[in-house]
């Protein structure tokens, strides 16, 4: 049984209820958009919300936020880790990327960033999330493995961070490890939990993509580890529009009541199209709204392809989208204005939010050709 853990006013792990969250789509520093979806996701039954901040404005919005509601806040640092102590205050959780420290203040070792942000979490009440992501992985520790293999660097720079954290003294912690991939995140979290199986785990398929299919590759991973008794918090990570960011907590509860009682998806007959569209989850770090559009204009367009074993990635924000779109044979990496395309990690051009799918239709055409 993993340990249990305070998050705000409910803990996880230690044999409680797994806990459903989600994460505002909105702007930070918008506080009357940002608080009134913050407070749609909890009525809708998420136990932990998070909210990203990757600026002082940011920081400054948070404040006002925590003010407008009771929820459980859980703050997403960006490659700042420093914002932390302007943030810490007004959150329960403080979640960060053992890849992002990798690149902000190289002349500090990553043990320095995580003592600080252990430091602030102790002083200000907060719990850690170690969010380990597939396509952020700390290059230093990714260079230790052949170019296609992604789950041994997810476990290690994992375990790595969790074995600094306890020899700290500092426990209070959960982990994750994300890949859009639903067999790689069973297999990184199964091979974590075999190592530390006392560490709390937050479960998700990240860059999930558009309902149905988001939910399909989702529930292949959730069932397989939540049966095995692997997963103590999840987020069903979907591209919605910010009116209907509530249907990820709403995927989440029905999941978690179908494997209760037995109703598993290997039980029925939903295939997964063998064309892999994976795109993000429309967060805060979106720098164009109509990235979500265009996911699901990709998605139509390409249904004639839909038996085809090709990877395509559309990714709405500088954090993920270039690794993903790097990973895929064909990529979407969408900026405030225009869209950049690439094939296999090289970049094709920049197009605009008009002219972008012409242009994919065209390379589509020729991976299938070829």
């Amino acid at each position: 049984m993993t340990r249990p853990i305070r998050i705000g006013d409910l803990s996880i792990g230690g044999g409680n209820p797994i806990v459903i969250q989600s994460m505002c789509a909105t702007h930070t520093w918008d506080v009357e958009t940002t608080s009134r979806q913050v407070n749609q996701l909890a009525s809708a039954g998420a136990g932990i919300i998070r909210i990203a901040a990757d600026s002082n404005k940011d920081a400054e919005g948070l404040a006002e936020i925590r003010a407008n509601t009771e929820a459980n806040l859980s703050v997403d640092l960006q490659e700042n880790y420093r914002l932390a102590k302007a943030v810490a205050p007004f959150v329960d959780k403080i979640r960060y990327n053992p890849g992002h420290l990798y690149h902000h203040e190289r002349n500090r070792s990553w043990k320095e960033k995580v003592r600080f942000l252990v430091d602030i979490a102790v002083e200000h009440d907060c719990a850690l999330r170690v969010g380990v992501n597939a396509g952020s992985v700390d290059p230093e520790i990714r260079d230790q493995f052949p170019a296609k293999e992604c789950v041994s660097p997810m476990v290690e720079s994992a375990g790595l961070h969790s074995d600094f954290l306890e020899s700290i003294g500092f426990t209070r912690f959960c982990v994750s490890l994300k890949d859009s991939d639903p067999a790689n995140v069973i297999a990184a979290n199964r091979s974590f939990h075999s190592r530390h199986p006392e560490i709390p785990l937050h479960l998700g398929v990240t860059e999930a993509g558009i309902p149905p299919g988001g939910i399909i590759k989702t529930r292949i991973a959730f069932e397989a580890l939540i049966t095995e008794g692997i997963g103590d918090t999840l987020r069903v990570s979907l591209t919605l529009p910010n009116e209907r960011k509530h249907e990820e907590v709403e995927a989440g509860e029905q999941m978690l009541r179908d494997i209760s009682c037995g109703r598993l998806l290997r039980d029925t007959d939903q295939p997964l199209d063998k064309l892999n569209i994976i795109s993000c989850p429309s967060c805060s770090r979106v720098e164009n709204g109509a990235f979500v559009e265009l996911a699901e204009e990709v998605r139509s367009l390409t249904r004639y392809a839909r038996d085809e074993e090709i990877t395509i990635a559309v990714m709405g924000c500088r954090v993920n989208g270039p690794g993903e779109t790097d990973d895929a044979d064909l990529g979407l990496w969408c900026g405030p204005r225009h869209v950049n395309l690439k094939r296999g990690g090289e970049k094709l051009g920049t197009y605009g939010y008009d002219e972008i799918l012409s242009r994919l239709k065209k390379e589509l055409d020729k991976l299938i050709s070829n």
